[in-house]
């Protein structure tokens, strides 16, 4: 058999349950990745919950497609792993699904999930992730169990123009769709959108439609254990550079985290454990083990009638036993505490380069100080004005060697992303002064700030220091094998329109045209060493400030200019 790998065929579990997406929606994915990866042919099965689940445990698959919910279930139970999240053209990946409860609008009593309370509900089914299940825990979260509070819930079905059928006539009080279908049919004209009422309505800048609950990520797309690494690695290439079709291409894997906090709190899927722990609950899980614990206790008070002249022995047998076991537990304590201390070490080993480099200067200075002020002193030509002046020196390099680890400091720890007013000169310079700390001879690099004081820039700091930081070393990377004088950067920052433009100039080798039209794909890189994530990782973080990043060979010498844009959020007269 042909490794998969070097070509073969590839199985692809699609999860089509009722309320889910046809597998007929995935055929442009099927017929891209048959043109993309020509040496493989990728088939397309259509499974329900319990089937796909069979096939996944029988090594059948070597793709899943599946919804959310159904991904942390087999995530769980048989560590398949996200390659990719699917990107609809009106929605983002991390947040596309969410549901909608309406009522009819002369329903005066109901505003909130709250209200529901004694009320009946419809819904396709109790296992429908973009509908119920996320509906159900922003009404556990107002208070109301959909479990026990509701009066009735009625679980009708597809289509789910039967559910807002149900709340026109009033057979229920209230029901449960996904986000947006509402407004598709009143669209199509076949309901009036203010004969309803939404109840907890919310409004989420990436979803226009009406909301009663959280979004969570859309579908990803899985290897399953068996999976080849090359083969996975592969597919995700060609999908991440798949171009949209039918509305749909694919992103980087979203964070899931979301989906298993739902499960958590309603209890279900990985989380279904968390329903027994109770008194009953434990002890119907774990009988027979406390039947076998009565045996053994029984057993034991037998043993000890039976041979109570032994009691003493075996007494003091177990003394010695939990004093060798104290002992060794103290041991193994000793050794952990002194990995502990090693690890620490070698965290401070690393950094101890950068900052033995970067102090060296202000210390030498402060030394210089000192000793001339002692030589002065020993040949009498010591004034109040040379104190005074080599003071103020050893005073500022002092304060320099503390602003050197402060910096470093603040680069190191651990910080949540912020947004506010930013200087681009200032970050640009603390990311010179660090790139300039970690290497031991390292190039000049000059920045311009040509920007007014009219454009403020809105951002995460930390987050553009790593793009300044990212680009610097790759523009020094890209001079390394050079000469000196073809060495040096610039960094000039200067307004362009309504934005601030930040440009990173080298005069390396450059690179060729088909280089730059892969540039910004992830996995592709001209290192040999490289992973081809550092410019991804940029892109999306300036994308996500509302801005732009671009490369372009430089017009008038060699090298690159590597670019990016930011919005100017206030502009002042």
């Amino acid at each position: 058999m042909v490794p998969k790998a070097f070509g073969g065929e590839v199985a692809i579990g699609v999860f089509a349950y009722q309320g889910e997406r046809a597998a007929a929606d995935w055929s442009p994915v099927i017929r891209y990745l048959n043109q993309a990866l020509p040496e493989h042919h990728f088939r397309l099965d259509q499974y329900d919950a319990a089937g796909l689940r069979q096939a996944i445990a029988g090594h059948q698959l070597d793709l899943v497609i599946t919804n959310p919910g159904y991904y942390v279930s087999m995530e769980a139970a048989f560590g398949i792993s996200r390659i990719a999240t699917l990107d609809t053209k009106d929605d983002h990946p991390a947040r596309a699904l969410g549901s909608v409860v309406l009522a009819r609008a002369d329903q005066t009593k109901l505003h909130v999930l709250a209200d529901l309370a004694g009320k009946r509900v419809a819904a396709v089914a109790p296992e429908a992730f973009g509908g119920y299940l996320v509906a159900a825990r922003e009404m556990l979260n107002q208070g109301v169990d959909p479990e026990s509070d509701l009066k009735e819930i009625q679980f009708v079905g597809l289509p789910m123009n039967r559910i807002i059928e149900a709340v026109q006539r009033g057979d229920v009080d209230a029901g449960i769709v996904r986000a947006c279908l509402p407004e598709q049919l009143a669209n199509q004209g076949k309901i009036r959108f203010e004969d309803f009422r939404v109840l907890s309505g919310r409004q989420d800048p990436d979803l226009s439609c009406a909301l009663s609950t959280r979004l969570y990520p859309n579908w990803p797309i899985a290897v399953t254990r068996q999976t080849d690494p090359v083969l996975a690695k592969a597919v995700a290439r060609a999908l991440l550079s798949m171009p949209e079709s039918d509305g749909m291409s694919w992103s980087v894997p979203a964070d899931y985290q979301p989906v298993h906090d739902l499960f958590r709190e309603l209890r279900i899927g990985p989380y279904t454990y968390l329903r027994e722990i109770t008194p009953e609950g434990l002890a119907r899980r774990f009988w027979p083990w406390l039947l076998g614990l009565l045996a053994i206790l029984m057993g034991w008070i037998v043993h000890t009638v039976r041979v109570e002249h032994q009691v003493h022995r075996r007494t003091a047998e177990l003394r010695d036993s939990l004093a060798a076991r104290d002992q060794a537990e103290a041991k193994m304590r000793t050794s952990q505490e002194q990995m502990e201390h090693l690890s620490r070490l070698s965290v401070l080993g690393e950094l101890s380069g950068n900052l033995a480099h970067e102090l060296n200067q202000p210390l030498t200075t402060i030394g210089t100080y000192a000793r001339t002020v002692l030589r002065r002193q020993e040949s009498g030509n010591l004034t109040p004005e040379a104190v005074t002046e080599a003071s103020t020196e050893i005073a500022r390099e002092a304060e320099r060697a503390g602003g050197i680890v402060q910096r470093i400091r603040h680069f190191a720890r651990k910080r949540q992303a912020t947004r506010e007013t930013i200087n681009l000169a200032e970050i640009a310079e603390e990311a010179r002064r660090l790139i300039v700390g970690m290497l031991a001879r390292a190039p000049e690099v000059v920045i311009e700030n040509r920007l007014t004081t009219r454009c403020k820039v809105l951002a995460d700091g930390a987050q553009i220091q790593q793009v300044f930081l990212n680009l610097i070393k790759n523009a020094i990377d890209a001079n390394r094998d050079l000469p000196i004088e073809r060495q040096n950067l610039r960094i000039v920052i200067e307004p362009l329109e309504n934005r601030a433009a930040v440009h990173v100039i080298d005069q390396g080798v450059g690179l060729d045209n088909e280089q730059l039209t892969h540039l910004f794909e992830p996995f592709f890189t001209t290192k040999p060493d490289g992973l081809g994530l550092g410019l991804p990782i940029c892109k999306t973080i300036i994308e996500a400030h509302g801005g732009r990043l671009w490369a372009e060979p430089n017009q008038e010498t060699p090298g690159m200019c590597f670019s990016f844009s930011l919005p100017c959020h206030e502009l002042s007269a």
